[in-house]
C-alpha cells in the first residue's frame, strides 16, 4: 500500500473534495424548478446563501428578483438578487432588517408566482424576527443561551422557531398562495430539511411544549418575556398539515453524506481505504474526540476494527458546553481532545473542520493534530488539558501553527473529520 508522505496535504485534499461535492454551482444547476407563468422571486439565508444565489442567477433562464442574507464577509456578487449581510452566530440589527426585507419580498404574490428559497446553515442567526412584545435583545439572549448550552442543533431550532415570526414555515406561509420551492443545503445531522436554519419555509412537528421541555432540560436562562411568550398559544408555529404548504416543493440538494462519500472516493484514488463512521454524529465535542481517539489507537496498535493504512471519516455537528472564556469552536475542541487521546501514537494524523470555513469564534475552519501535538505543546510549557478545560482550543493550535484556515467556502454541510492511520 502507498505511504502518504504529507499527511496534512492529503487530509486537506479530502476536505476540498467534500466541500466541492456541495458546491452550489453544481448542485443548483441540477435542481432548477419549472418556470412559472408569473414572477420568480428568490429569497434565502445562510452562510452559503450568496453563493447559492449567484449560482441560481447563472443557471436560471428567465426574469427574477429577490434578496438573500449571509454572514458578514460571505457576500458574492449578484446581478438581479440583492445580497445583504448580517451577524452570525448572534443576531444584529442588520439581520432584523434583512428578515423584514425577505417577508416583504414574498408578500402580495399570486398562484402564478414562484418563490425559490435558498436555505443553508447559519440562517437562524441571520433572520431574527422577534414576536410582538419581544425585542432583538430578547432574541439575542435566546441564541446566546442556546449556543452555550450544549444542546443539539435540533433542540436549538425547536426553541428558535417558536421565538420568531419568520422561522418554522412562517416565511412560506407569508408567500401563500405562491408556490414555494426550497433548495436546501443541509448542515443538520440526519438531514431533516425542516431543521436547517430553523425552517423558514418548512414547518416541522415540534411544539411549544417541546420547546419548553428543552428550556427546562438544558437549564436555559431566558428573559421572562420570552418564557411568557412560549407559554402563549400565539407562539404556536404552523403545522406541517397546514394547507398553505400543500403545493410546495422541498429539495435537499447537498448534505454531509454526499460530501463524505466524495472524500472517501478521493482517499481511495490515493490507494488509502476510507471508512465513514457516520454523517450524523452529535454530542459534546470533547467526548466525541475521545471516542475517535480510542478508535484511532486501536487501529494503530492492533489493526482493528480496520486494517491500516486507513482514513476514518465522520460528520455531523458536535456541541460545546461553554465553561471557560477561551477561543475556539466545536471542531478545534474535538481535535484537542483527540490529540490528548492519541498522544505518542505513531502514524496518526487528523483534520477537523467546519465545511463553511469558520469554526466558532475565530476565522479558521478547524485545525490539524497528530501524535506529537501534546508533546509539542509541552515543549512550549503549554498544558493541553488546561486549554481544553477553559474552552481555549484555538489558542493551543495557534501556538503550534496548526490552524487550518481555507476561508469561506460558499457552502455548509456541517463538520468534517478525517483521521489518517498509517
Amino acid at each position: 500500500m502507498p505511504a502518504i508522505t504529507d499527511p496534512r496535504r492529503f487530509l486537506e485534499t479530502l476536505f476540498t473534495s467534500a466541500v466541492a461535492a456541495a458546491d452550489p454551482a453544481l448542485v443548483i444547476a441540477a435542481n432548477l424548478p419549472e418556470r412559472p407563468r408569473g414572477r420568480t422571486v428568490v429569497v434565502g439565508a445562510g452562510k452559503g446563501a450568496a453563493q447559492m444565489a449567484q449560482a441560481f442567477e447563472r443557471h436560471w433562464d428567465g426574469p427574477l428578483s429577490g434578496v438573500v442574507v449571509t454572514r458578514y464577509g460571505y457576500a458574492a456578487p449578484c446581478e438581479r438578487i440583492e445580497v445583504l449581510e448580517a451577524s452570525h452566530p448572534l443576531p444584529d440589527e442588520s439581520g432584523l432588517q434583512a428578515a423584514q426585507r425577505l417577508l416583504a419580498e414574498v408578500s402580495g404574490l399570486t398562484t402564478d408566482d414562484l418563490v425559490v428559497a435558498l436555505v443553508c446553515g447559519g440562517g437562524s442567526a441571520l433572520l431574527p424576527a422577534p414576536p410582538p412584545g419581544l425585542s432583538l435583545d430578547d432574541e439575542v439572549a435566546v441564541n446566546r443561551a442556546l449556543l452555550a448550552s450544549g444542546a443539539p442543533i435540533s433542540a436549538m431550532n425547536a426553541v428558535r422557531k417558536h421565538v420568531s415570526m419568520i422561522k418554522g414555515g412562517r416565511l412560506a406561509a407569508a408567500a401563500y398562495p405562491a408556490k414555494v420551492v426550497s433548495l436546501i443545503v443541509s448542515d443538520i445531522p440526519g438531514d431533516d430539511p425542516a431543521l436547517v436554519a430553523s425552517g423558514p419555509t418548512l414547518p416541522d412537528a415540534s411544539t411549544r411544549a417541546d420547546a419548553l421541555k428543552i428550556v427546562e432540560r438544558y437549564g436555559l436562562q431566558l428573559p421572562e418575556k420570552v418564557l411568557a411568550w412560549l407559554a402563549d398559544p400565539a407562539a404556536d408555529a404552523p403545522s406541517p398539515s397546514d394547507p398553505r404548504f400543500a403545493d410546495n416543493d422541498v429539495r435537499l440538494i447537498a448534505s454531509a453524506s454526499v460530501s463524505l462519500e466524495a472524500a472517501a472516493a478521493k482517499a481511495r484514488e490515493a490507494g488509502i481505504e476510507a471508512i465513514i463512521l457516520s454523517d450524523a454524529i452529535e454530542g459534546e465535542a470533547r467526548d466525541v474526540g475521545s471516542v475517535h481517539a480510542a478508535i484511532a489507537r486501536e487501529v494503530a496498535g492492533r489493526g482493528r476494527p480496520f486494517a491500516k493504512p486507513v482514513v476514518v471519516l465522520s460528520g455531523g455537528e458536535t456541541t460545546v458546553t461553554i465553561k471557560g472564556a477561551g477561543k475556539g469552536g466545536r471542531n478545534s475542541e474535538f481535535l484537542l481532545s483527540l490529540a490528548l487521546g492519541i498522544d505518542g501514537a505513531s502514524g496518526v494524523s487528523a483534520l477537523a473542520a467546519d465545511t463553511d470555513g469558520i469554526d466558532g469564534s475565530e476565522d479558521n475552519a478547524g485545525a490539524f493534530a497528530d501524535g506529537t501535538t501534546i508533546a509539542r505543546l509541552a515543549a512550549q510549557r503549554l498544558d493541553a488539558a488546561a486549554f481544553l478545560q477553559r474552552n481555549d482550543s484555538w489558542s493551543a493550535f495557534d501556538a503550534l501553527g496548526d490552524i487550518f484556515k481555507p476561508g469561506p467556502t460558499g457552502t455548509n454541510v456541517n463538520d468534517f473529520r478525517a483521521i489518517l492511520v498509517q
